[in-house]
């Protein structure tokens, strides 16, 4: 977000000389052109609303990259983290028991066990049924023992395909291929929804993104904060430019890239230098922050130059602007 032009400096530029020529009612020299130092602020945000809980920084203090600024309330973030991560836990979990299936150690010993024990029982059902069929041939058992023996030996059969089928299955997994990529997926949405809550809680305790000074305080601690409101400003160094006015008939010699030289009032002897960074497309009358009788009726575009991070000049300075 864009500071506005600071009308501040209206009368600072009306009042005094820069460098030492006078701007009101007294000729400026040939290519000195007029204008101020501006500066592009960051507002710094939280994307969730919340109570202010600290801001450690207060106006016009200088901050270096990566110093607190200040920070929400955090009890509702790290709730969410924390359901978040159990969530997570809870998806793997259950994602490995589905590639685990039932070749865990103490189930396939069991389906073995039964397998062996349905083996003994058919061994007994079919002993029983030759005895009983022998004894059926010379008339010393009936013919319903016989089918009760032989229903016996083929049951004790069937048992054993049984817990055959079970041992085989065991090997595999208990869930389909489809289920162990669905449960994958939930694996990957939940960690991923995990880190976005943890970039959540970053952001609303931010830092400062470089060397600079807090411009401006919207909210104290202990205030309620609403989404992407911002809580303070921060200028950083290298954020400041001059922005200055160039009559009609020398714009067309200016470049982007270009240096030019300027003077103000309190910086010290010699001239300082700018690069420029922006040349406007549009004409336009001298605005009233740079009035003068002898720029009054003049079209001007307006020219912005960089300035060097050293060079932290206060924000609507006027400066006398000349080219290189």
């Amino acid at each position: 977000m864009k500071a506005p032009p600071r009308p501040a400096i209206v009368l600072a530029v009306l009042a005094l000389g820069i460098g030492g020529y006078a701007l009101f009612g007294a000729k400026a020299e040939p290519d000195r052109w007029l204008g101020y130092v501006e500066g592009e602020p960051l507002m710094i945000a939280a994307p969730v609303p919340g109570t202010l809980a600290t801001r450690p920084v207060s106006r016009g203090q200088a901050v270096l990259p990566g110093a607190p600024l200040f920070t929400l309330d955090p009890q509702t973030a790290d709730a969410d983290s924390a359901q978040l991560a159990a969530q997570v836990a809870a998806a793997k979990a259950q994602a490995a028991d589905l590639l685990q299936g039932r070749n865990r150690a103490p189930e396939q010993a069991a389906a073995q066990a039964a397998l062996a024990a349905a083996r003994a029982q058919a061994v007994r059902a079919g002993a029983d049924f030759e005895r009983i069929a022998a004894l059926a041939g010379k008339g010393f058992a009936s013919r319903t023992q016989l089918d009760a023996a032989r229903a016996a030996r083929d049951s004790a059969s069937a048992a054993v395909q049984q817990a055959q089928a079970v041992v085989a299955s065991g090997a595999l997994s208990a869930g389909r291929p489809e289920q162990q990529v669905a449960a994958q997926a939930s694996v990957g949405a939940a960690e991923a929804a995990l880190r976005a809550q943890k970039r959540r809680r970053e952001e609303i305790a931010p830092v400062a993104p470089a060397k600079g000074v807090v411009e401006q305080t919207f909210y104290d601690p202990g205030e309620w904060v609403p989404a992407n409101q911002p809580v303070l400003s921060v200028l950083p160094d290298d954020q400041r430019k001059l922005r200055f006015f160039v009559p009609q008939d020398r714009v067309a010699g200016l470049k982007v890239g270009a240096a030019v030289r300027f003077g103000c009032d309190g910086c010290g002897a010699g001239e300082r230098t700018a690069k420029i960074s922006y040349i406007s497309p549009r004409a336009e009358f001298t605005p009233p922050v740079i009035y003068s009788e002898r720029a009054r009726a003049k079209l001007v575009f307006m020219v912005e130059a960089t300035l060097p991070p050293a060079q932290s000049l206060p924000l609507g300075l006027p400066v006398a602007v000349v080219p290189e």
